[in-house]
C-alpha cells in the first residue's frame, strides 16, 4: 500500500484520513464592513464633536480654566479613539448617553451641591478684586475740572439685552475710546465715525444705540461704569460722560476700604467675604467665599427659617400625595367606568378624557386662576358664591387641588386603562365562579395587580408633583402671604420657595437656594426609595 505524502503549507492543515481542509483567514470578530451612509455618518458626527470642542475650547483658554481645558481634550481624543477604530463596539452605544447624563444630570446636581457651602448670591457674585473696583466705581462723583466726553451708548450683544459699551470722544484731542466693565480701550480713526459735534455714530464691531434704545435702557446707562486710573467714567444723560474721581479707595497695606472724605474704613473679612466697618456696617459689594454648612445650618436653626421651611415642607408632602390621590382614584374609577364591554361609545369617551392631558398645561393654568377670580370668575358665578379662592389660606390650597386634579387625573386614567387591559380575564372570571362579590374581586384581585404595575408611576407622580413649580407659580404665586412673612406662601412649595430665595426682589441668594435644593433632593430621594422598596415586596408577594 503506497503511502501518500501530504505537505501542510500555511492556513491547511493535514487531518487524518489524508484529507486537506483549509483553514478559513483569520477574522475580526467585531469587524463590520463599512458602508457609504456609516462613513458619511461618522465623519459627520466626528466632525461636530471636533466643532465644539474647539468653540468651548477659547473661552476656557480665556478664562484660564486650564483644569477644565484638558477635561476637553482628553473626552474629545477618548471620542475620536472610540469611533475611528473597529473595536469597543459596546461603548460605542454607551458613551453618547453617560456623556449626556453627566453634563444634564450629574454636574447639575454636583454644582448645586458646590454652590450650597458658598454665600453666593447678591453682592457676593464675583472675586474681591472685582468687589474693589466695584466699590470704587459706585463712589465716583464728578468734581471740579472733571473730563467731560462726548457719548454714544453702544453694546455688543442685542440692543434691548446685550452688554453696554461706552463710546467717548476726547474733546480735546479727538480720541476714541470703547469702554466697558474692564476699563478703556482706544479706537483707530478707521474703525469709528464721528459727526461733527463728535459724537460717535458707527463703530466697527459694535451696536449703536439710537435714541429709543438708550431712553428704553437708561437706569442701566446711569448704573453703568467704567473704571479708570483715577475713578470711573459715568453718564451724564445719554449723550454726556464725565470721568470723576472715586471717593472710596482700596488700601492694600491694611487690605481695607478707606472713604477719602470722610476717613471711614471697612476692614475686609475673609470668613464673611465682605468689608466690614467697626460697628459692623458691610459694604454692598462682596466677594464669593465658602461658608461651609452654614447654609444648611441656617435652615434648621434660624427660627425666622426653620418655621416657613418646616411649614412649606408639610404642605409640600401634603400637596404631592393628595394630587397623587385625587388623580389616580378618579382616572381609575373612569378607567373601571370604560372598562366593562356593556358600556357604549367608550372610544368617543376616551377622546373626551383625554383633552385636559393634551392641552397645554400652562395656559390651562393661567384660565384657572381667572375661573377662581373672586369678582368675575366662572366658579363663583355658576355656584352663587362670592369665595375668594385664592385670597384664604385653605381656600387657596384646596383650589391648587382642584386644578391639579384637572390636569392629571387624564394620565392616570391612561396608564389605569393600560394595566387593566393586561390583566387576564380568566382571573376576575374564576374569582366569580368561587362567590365573590364584585367589589371583592376588585380589592382582592384586580387592585392588587394594578398595583403592581402602577406603583412606580405613583412614585415618579409624587417626585413630579413635588417638584411641580408651574401648578403652584401659574395659580397662586405661591399665596396668599402672611404679613411678616412675604417669602413664605401658604400654597408655597418648597421649589417655589426656593424661586423666590434665588431671584426674590429682597435680593438674591444662590448659596442658601442650592441648600434647600439640596434638602429637596434628599427628601425625595428617600421617599422614593422607600417606595421602590414597598414595589418590590409587592412583585415578590404576586408573581
Amino acid at each position: 500500500m503506497a503511502t501518500q505524502l501530504t505537505s501542510a503549507g500555511p492556513g491547511v492543515r493535514a487531518p487524518r484520513g489524508g484529507r486537506h481542509r483549509p483553514e478559513p483567514p483569520h477574522v475580526a470578530r467585531d469587524a463590520a464592513p463599512v458602508t457609504l451612509t456609516g462613513l458619511v455618518a461618522r465623519v459627520v458626527l466626528l466632525g461636530l464633536a471636533a466643532g465644539i470642542a474647539i468653540w468651548a475650547a477659547f473661552p476656557l483658554v480665556e478664562a484660564g480654566a486650564w483644569i477644565g481645558l484638558a477635561i476637553l481634550a482628553g473626552t474629545t481624543a477618548g471620542i475620536f479613539y472610540l469611533y475611528l477604530g473597529r473595536r469597543h463596539v459596546p461603548a460605542k452605544y454607551l458613551v453618547p448617553g453617560t456623556l449626556l447624563l453627566i453634563a444634564f444630570q450629574v454636574f447639575p446636581v454636583l454644582y448645586t451641591a458646590s454652590t450650597a457651602f458658598t454665600n453666593f448670591g447678591d453682592g457676593h457674585r464675583g472675586s474681591k478684586e472685582e468687589a474693589v473696583v466695584a466699590i470704587q466705581t459706585a463712589s465716583v462723583t464728578q468734581v471740579p475740572g472733571s473730563t467731560e466726553y462726548a457719548l454714544a451708548v453702544a453694546t455688543t450683544g442685542d440692543p434691548a439685552t446685550g452688554p453696554l459699551v461706552f463710546l467717548v470722544t476726547d474733546p480735546a484731542t479727538g480720541a476714541v475710546s470703547a469702554g466697558d466693565g474692564t476699563g478703556l480701550r482706544a479706537l483707530t480713526e478707521t474703525e469709528v465715525t464721528v459727526n461733527s459735534a463728535g459724537k460717535v455714530t458707527a463703530a466697527a464691531g459694535y451696536t449703536v444705540l439710537d435714541a429709543g434704545q438708550a431712553s428704553a435702557r437708561s437706569a442701566e446707562i446711569t448704573a453703568f461704569a467704567v473704571p479708570t486710573p483715577g475713578g470711573a467714567i459715568r453718564s451724564s444723560g445719554l449723550s454726556r460722560a464725565f470721568e470723576g474721581k472715586a471717593s472710596r479707595e482700596y488700601v492694600a497695606s491694611c487690605d481695607c476700604v478707606r472713604d477719602t472724605g470722610t476717613g471711614r474704613i471697612w476692614t475686609a473679612d475673609p470668613d464673611a467675604g465682605a468689608f466690614v466697618a467697626a460697628d459692623g456696617e458691610r459694604l454692598a459689594q462682596g466677594w464669593k467665599v465658602g461658608v461651609g454648612l452654614s447654609n444648611f445650618g441656617r435652615v434648621l436653626t434660624d427660627a425666622s427659617v426653620s418655621g416657613p421651611f418646616l411649614r412649606t415642607l408639610a404642605w409640600n408632602v401634603s400637596f404631592a400625595v393628595g394630587s397623587v390621590a385625587v388623580t389616580f382614584a378618579l382616572g381609575l374609577l373612569c378607567a373601571l367606568a370604560l372598562h366593562t364591554p356593556r358600556m357604549r361609545g367608550r372610544q368617543l369617551y376616551r377622546v373626551l378624557l383625554i383633552l385636559p392631558y393634551a392641552m397645554p398645561s400652562f395656559a390651562m393654568l393661567l384660565v384657572w386662576r381667572d375661573l377662581f377670580n373672586t369678582d368675575f370668575g366662572l366658579v363663583n358665578r355658576l355656584l352663587g358664591l362670592e369665595v375668594d379662592w385664592l385670597g384664604g389660606v385653605w381656600s387657596a390650597r384646596l383650589a391648587v387641588i382642584l386644578v391639579q386634579l384637572w390636569l392629571g387625573f387624564p394620565y392616570m386614567f391612561l396608564v389605569a386603562t393600560g394595566a387593566l387591559q393586561a390583566i387576564p380575564k380568566e382571573l376576575t372570571e374564576a374569582s366569580k365562579v368561587d362567590g365573590a362579590a364584585p367589589w371583592q374581586s376588585f380589592r382582592q384581585v384586580t387592585l392588587p395587580l394594578l398595583m403592581v404595575a402602577l406603583t412606580p408611576l405613583l412614585i415618579s407622580s409624587f417626585a413630579f408633583n413635588f417638584n411641580n413649580f408651574n401648578a403652584v407659580h401659574l395659580t397662586t404665586e405661591g399665596g396668599p402671604f402672611p404679613a411678616d412673612n412675604p417669602t413664605a406662601g401658604a400654597t408655597d412649595l418648597l421649589i417655589t420657595y426656593t424661586f423666590r430665595l434665588a431671584f426674590g426682589a429682597a435680593g438674591a441668594q444662590y448659596g442658601f437656594a442650592a441648600a434647600i435644593s439640596v434638602f429637596i433632593f434628599a427628601i425625595v430621594a428617600l421617599l422614593s426609595a422607600a417606595s421602590f422598596r414597598r414595589t418590590r415586596r409587592q412583585e415578590e408577594l404576586y408573581t
